[in-house]
C-alpha cells in the first residue's frame, strides 16, 4: 500500500515534467491576455475570420467592396496572413457595435494593420480615440504619401483647394483654383471611416466655390469629436487633399 501511495505523486511529477513545455506555452498564450488563432478567411481588407469569429482590424479602414482599392487590400491580407497563425492585441474596446472582435493583428513581431497603412492599402482610422499605436500609424500614412503609392497616390488636380474645413460645425468649402473649369463628377469627400459624399455632374468654374454640410451627407454629423481626417479624391480615386486633427 505504501509503495502504491508513493507511486502516485511520482507519476504526477513525471507527467508534469514531460509536459512542462506544453503547459508553459499554454500559460503564455492564455494568462498574459494574448490570443492566437489561424486565419481561415479574409472577408475584406480590414476584416478577417478566425475560428468562425469576425475580427475587425484596428487602426485601419479600407475601401468598400466594389470601390477602387478594395480588391488590392484584400489580396494583401491573403498573401500575408491567410492560413497562418496570428497574434491578436486588443485596443481600448474589445468589440464594435456589430459584435465583431477588435484587434491589432501580428504575424511574428510584424503589425499587419500597420503594414496595410504603410503600403497604401488602407488609411489609418481610430474611431475609439487615439491609443499607443496612433503615432506609428500616422507616421506610416505620411511615409505612404511621400512614396505616392496605392491609396496615397496624388491627383494631378491639386489646384482644387479646400478653402475652409470647419469640422466642429460640419462644413467644408472647395474652391477651383485651376485656370479652367473642372467637372467634379465622381469626386468624393470622405472621413476616416465610412462617411462618404460622391459628387454628381457638377461643373466648378474657375475661382468658383462649393459648400458641403452634414445635410448633404444625410447625417446629423460627419466629423467625430475624438479626431478625424478629411480625404478629397478625384474621379480616379487619386488623392487631391488630406488633413486631420
Amino acid at each position: 500500500m505504501k509503495r502504491q501511495l508513493l507511486a502516485i505523486p511520482i507519476f504526477v511529477l513525471a507527467i508534469l515534467f514531460i509536459n512542462y513545455a506544453a503547459i508553459d506555452s499554454f500559460l503564455i498564450k492564455t494568462f498574459d491576455g494574448t490570443e492566437y488563432g489561424v486565419v481561415e478567411r479574409i472577408v475584406d481588407g480590414d476584416t478577417i475570420k478566425i475560428n468562425g469569429t469576425s475580427i475587425r482590424m484596428l487602426g485601419i479602414n479600407t475601401p468598400e467592396k466594389g470601390e477602387i482599392g478594395a480588391e488590392e487590400a484584400k489580396k494583401f491580407l491573403e498573401a500575408k496572413i491567410l492560413n497562418r497563425t496570428v497574434r491578436l492585441i486588443s485596443g481600448k474596446e474589445k468589440y464594435d457595435l456589430y459584435g465583431r472582435r477588435l484587434a491589432y493583428v501580428f504575424i511574428g513581431t510584424e503589425n499587419v494593420n500597420l503594414e496595410s497603412v504603410k503600403n497604401g492599402y488602407s488609411n489609418f482610422y481610430f474611431p475609439q480615440g487615439r491609443d499607443s499605436y496612433y503615432d506609428s500609424f500616422q507616421e506610416a500614412w505620411q511615409n505612404c504619401l511621400n512614396e505616392n503609392k496605392n491609396l496615397c497616390e496624388h491627383s494631378k488636380n491639386i489646384c482644387i483647394n479646400v478653402k475652409e474645413w470647419n469640422y466642429k460645425n460640419d462644413y467644408l468649402i472647395l474652391q477651383n483654383m485651376c485656370d479652367k473649369k473642372i467637372n467634379l463628377e465622381n469626386w468624393s469627400i470622405k472621413d476616416e471611416g465610412r462617411k462618404k459624399y460622391v459628387f454628381g455632374n457638377l461643373i466648378l468654374e474657375k475661382n468658383a466655390e462649393v459648400k458641403l454640410t452634414s445635410v448633404d451627407w444625410n447625417k446629423t454629423y460627419v466629423w467625430t469629436s475624438s479626431g478625424d481626417s478629411l480625404f478629397v479624391r478625384d474621379a480616379e480615386n487619386k488623392l487631391v487633399y488630406w488633413q486631420n486633427y
